[in-house]
């Protein structure tokens, strides 16, 4: 029985093993009745030297080659073996024993062996690949994943983790979670709702624990729930602008009723002057006071029941052009851009900008009636509008889109969050923050393009033509 040993050259074989001394020793003692049978016979039959000579080398020679076939037979086949189990054990899967089969011990030995090795071998091929598919996964994921160390010490992220870092992949390694501003995310509850930085995104924070080589660790993900959290928001606000506005109109008509049927009548009614005077300015106040709530609840159903949008090819130039024609208050710099067109409603997206350019100029006219920008860009598949005012800036930016707040004197506190809306209802977001470069704040309307950027600038070169 053969036994492939290429490539196990490497370990020394010229070393004496134990097992060889001890299997030449058996055959020495094996052999030693055998000599001392022929010495005794030598002796007796007095044979000639040559004679004892030639029995003597005979039995050497047997002896010999008994001996290597031993060896050769069972303890070179073990020392094979024994460094296919030594490559096993130190990860290659490539060596095998021949010769296997199930009609000695030595082969079934040598067939057990084989089988590890093509077991070890088809596990290591598929660590591997489920190694590349998580890989795979952690890379087209949108979840952000962190993985620390009993240290937190950081040892795992994905794309989306380095993207929300602002570091290079490479460089967010063997930083402490302190280092990389994420030590409260550690110390904070599972499933609890984190801000990170200065972006508007609200995370979902689901923790777990695992060990490596021993030790433990503790894995991150973060989900954003903003477009949820803000789908209940806003259904919370409608729900809760549905409710004031049919309330508070039951109640506001009657009162306007009464207090002009009591204005009308008061004319009829003798008395002082004086006291009739004070009648009507305090009727009159609570007819317009009434009649202002009215309008001041009816504006803000709008929130409410702001329709579905009607989706239209929209190109963008004439759009903005349309809507920096209306503000007349101040100077409306409209910056040229790249052709491109939207699907969407013309209707709601004009009275979106409208009310962001009114914003804008709201603001520039208490700084003393600076210009306005507005100009537009195409970022990968959005369509970015950036509208710049040189006011006093944003104050208070957690409550801009908020219903019912305003900082404006007559304000009614609609015009952001319903831009907000139809921004959102075209898959779209609006960012108000204030600007680096001078006076001011910066509102970016960021909003899908449904075609590719060069199909775009065809469509749009076309529609204008």
């Amino acid at each position: 029985m053969a036994y492939e040993s290429e490539g196990l050259t490497r370990r020394s074989h010229g070393r004496k093993r134990s097992a060889v001394r001890r299997a030449w020793l058996y055959c020495v003692l094996l052999s030693l009745p055998a000599f001392i049978f022929g010495a005794i016979l030598v002796l007796q039959r007095s044979f000639s030297g040559a004679s004892a000579i030639l029995l003597a080398a005979c039995l050497l020679l047997y002896l010999a080659v008994m001996a290597s076939s031993l060896i050769e037979g069972f303890i070179r086949p073990l020392q094979t073996l024994s460094n296919v189990v030594s490559s096993l054990r130190e990860g290659d899967y490539s060596f095998r024993a021949r010769g296997a089969s199930s009609g000695d011990a030595m082969g079934e030995l040598a067939a057990e062996v084989n089988a590890l090795a093509d077991l070890l071998q088809k596990q290591r091929v598929r660590s591997l690949e489920a190694t590349a598919l998580l890989a795979r996964i952690l890379e087209v994921m949108q979840s952000p994943i962190f993985a620390f160390n009993r240290d937190n010490v950081l040892q795992l992220v994905n794309d989306a983790g380095a993207q929300l870092l602002g570091l290079p992949h490479a460089r967010c390694f063997g930083r402490t979670a302190r280092e990389l501003d994420l030590d409260n995310l550690l110390a904070a509850p599972d499933g609890s709702i984190h801000a990170f930085g200065t972006r508007p995104n609200r995370w979902l924070l689901r923790k777990a624990a695992f060990r490596q080589d021993g030790a433990p660790h503790t894995l991150l993900l973060l989900s954003d729930v903003s477009q949820p959290l803000r789908e209940e928001e806003q259904a919370a606000w409608k729900r809760l602008i549905r409710v004031l506005g049919h309330e508070l109109s039951n109640s506001l008509a009657p009162i306007k009723s009464i207090a002009g049927s009591l204005l009308a009548r008061i004319d009829q009614v003798e008395g002082d002057e004086a006291a009739l005077r004070d009648f009507r300015r305090g009727l009159g106040v609570v007819e317009s006071r009434a009649d202002a709530l009215h309008r001041f609840v009816q504006s803000y159903r709008v929130l409410a029941q702001l329709p579905t949008p009607t989706l239209a090819p929209v190109l963008v130039k004439p759009l903005l052009e349309r809507v920096a024609l209306i503000e007349q208050r101040v100077e409306v710099l409209l910056s040229p851009g790249p052709s491109a067109s939207l699907l969407a409603d013309p209707d709601q997206l004009e009275q979106m900008f409208i009310n962001l350019l009114t914003n804008a100029a709201d603001a520039s006219l208490a700084n003393g009636a600076k210009p306005v920008r507005i100009e537009w860009r195409i970022a990968e598949s959005n369509l970015l509008v950036i509208i710049e005012d040189c006011g006093l800036g944003i104050a208070n930016p957690e409550n801009l889109f908020v219903p019912f707040y305003t900082t404006k004197p007559a304000g009614s506190g609609v015009g952001l969050a319903l831009a907000q809306q139809i921004a959102r209802a075209h898959g779209g977001e609006i960012y108000l923050l204030n600007r680096e470069d001078g006076d001011g704040a910066r509102a970016m309307v960021q909003l899908p393009m449904p075609l590719p950027v060069t199909a775009q600038v065809q469509d749009g070169n076309a529609l204008e033509r």
